[in-house]
């Protein structure tokens, strides 16, 4: 199997120092009351009520094929024609290093808007230790609801429940403009370092955030993405067969051809 190129390694290198739309022009909704409906067979949280029509839970199985075609949506011909990202959710799912009980949709009147996941990572230390994080990704939000706050909303909710799980620190590729509201900061601030890139390239894409205070206190080191965000091109562009056509396009400011 040829993984020439990565999902999350080329998004990162390429696209994340343009500030693009995608990322970086939210506004913000004022304090939600949070009030807890239930517990599931996951031993999590199950359903987070922000209004009376907004929702964040876990996503169900019988929901998968729904919640990919939203990522595919969000996602279509804004890096490349077509896209990828709808793969990577699939194929995550089924990763060891794959959270389930940091699997979350967010819903508005019972329609599915948004989604985000989490994953298992890890910083190796420069004096040897493995430190245990997390990462995240695929992030989306309804096409017609972006730029309203709803991302900010999911962000901040699935930050609180990672902290809940235990979870000490979250790395992550993204823009500071829209993250750094969350608190991220560039990873450099806390002497780790990025996978793959020399001493003295751009590295501000790559934030991170702690969610136990002090948790990287007398950490130096360096953070690789989960294998499970390497991507087959092949692979991906078969799955995407299975969904209705799309006109794929290409459009100024992507990434790929």
């Amino acid at each position: 199997m040829n993984l020439q190129k990565t999902y999350r390694f080329d998004y990162t290198f390429e696209y994340i120092k343009q500030l693009t739309d995608h990322h970086k022009k939210f506004s913000l909704f004022g304090d939600r009351q949070k009030e807890v409906d239930g517990m599931n067979d996951r031993g999590n949280i199950s359903q987070v009520r922000h209004s009376e029509d907004l929702v964040i839970r876990l996503e169900k199985e019988d929901e998968y094929r729904v919640v990919e075609n939203l990522v595919r949506d969000s996602f279509w011909n804004v890096y490349r024609p077509g896209c990828q990202e709808h793969y990577v959710l699939n194929q995550l799912r089924n990763d060891s290093a794959f959270v389930p009980e940091l699997d979350l949709v967010m819903l508005q009147k019972g329609e599915l808007i948004g989604q985000n996941m989490f994953m298992r990572a890890e910083i190796t230390a420069d004096d040897g230790r493995s430190i245990q994080v997390m990462t995240m990704g695929p992030i989306c939000i309804k096409n017609e609801l972006k730029r309203k706050g709803y991302g900010k909303i999911l962000l901040d909710y699935s930050l609180q429940k990672a902290a809940e799980l235990g979870c000490g620190a979250l790395c992550f590729e993204g823009n500071i403009d829209f993250y750094g509201k969350s608190g991220f900061r560039p990873a450099s601030e806390f002497g780790i370092r990025y996978h793959g890139l020399d001493e003295g390239e751009d590295a501000s894409f790559f934030l991170c955030k702690e969610l136990i205070s002090g948790y990287l206190d007398e950490v130096t080191g360096e953070y690789a993405p989960p294998e499970g965000y390497f991507v087959d091109e092949k692979a991906a562009e078969e799955f995407d067969r299975q969904f209705p056509y799309k006109e794929k396009k290409k459009l100024p400011g992507q990434l790929f051809s």
